[in-house]
């Protein structure tokens, strides 16, 4: 690991002002600290938003869960809110990693990374979440670019996600039984705005929408809608896991299922 200054700033305000040449924000450590030891990233200054209040906290009502970028997956997982209106939020939130991961993670870190094969960017694509920023407020359709690409710039920080109360929704995955990222994981929802259909863990590029499956179930929700329906393996992943061909059968076999548990 690289020298590099730490910062613990007690306002958002100080978060964003630094100068340094290259500055990398702590929510969790899963993903930044792990990367810093194998000097795949050197950040110049590492900035920690733990301390961060006005970063933390969920908010709901009848048709929006506002969840804080620094919240944990066990504390999402365990919230009473997200469980009455969004118990696939949950269930998937008490599903990622191990329970340290689940007790150090965060939604805002899991996002800003965007591992392509992490468990949020299936949600916050499933149902059509907003992800509110320091600067701006980005559609979950708009936010996501590659691999580990998004489309936040230098000192723009997550700090909220909005999730609209879907009528119906579900996540299931297939997960790496040692490190339980998804293979594939596939979240379906009924919302306001229509079916959506989101794949984790399958693409080269990262989580991404099945625009088939989504036509299918608004025709028909049922399993058999979407059964049927092949996933090209071009652009999906191969690798010591799961060949792109066994990628490609699962989000059918995992989009039933889902639909299936969805109700």
């Amino acid at each position: 690991m690289h020298a590099f200054k730490y910062h613990k700033p007690d306002t958002l305000a100080a978060a964003l002002g630094g100068d340094g040449d290259d500055t990398r924000y702590l929510a969790g450590g899963q993903s930044l600290v792990a990367g810093m030891k194998l000097r795949l990233s050197q950040p110049s200054d590492v900035v920690d938003l733990a301390g961060l209040a006005e970063l933390r906290g969920i908010r709901a009502d009848a048709a929006t869960v506002r969840i804080g970028a620094m919240m944990r997956h066990a504390e999402v997982a365990a919230s009473a809110d997200v469980r009455s209106r969004i118990p696939a939020l949950a269930d998937l939130a008490g599903g990622i990693g191990d329970r340290q991961v689940r007790n150090m993670g965060t939604l805002g870190g899991s996002l800003a990374n965007n591992d392509p094969a992490s468990d949020y960017p299936g949600a916050v694509l499933g149902l059509g979440a907003t992800i509110v920023t320091s600067q701006r407020r980005l559609a979950a359709d708009d936010y996501f670019i590659g691999l580990y690409e998004t489309v936040l710039e230098p000192r723009e920080v997550i700090t909220a996600v909005e999730f609209p109360v879907p009528a119906k929704a579900a996540y299931v995955k297939f997960k790496n039984a040692a490190s339980r990222f998804a293979l594939v994981g596939v979240f379906v929802a009924q919302t306001a705005a229509g079916v959506r259909v989101a794949v984790t863990g399958a693409g080269g590029a990262g989580v991404f929408r099945v625009a088939e499956m989504e036509q299918a179930l608004a025709k028909r929700w049922s399993p058999e809608a979407v059964k049927s329906i092949a996933v090209a393996s071009d652009d999906l992943t191969s690798d010591i896991h799961a060949s792109a061909e066994y990628r490609a059968h699962l989000v059918s076999v995992l989009a039933a299922r889902a639909v299936a548990a969805a109700g």
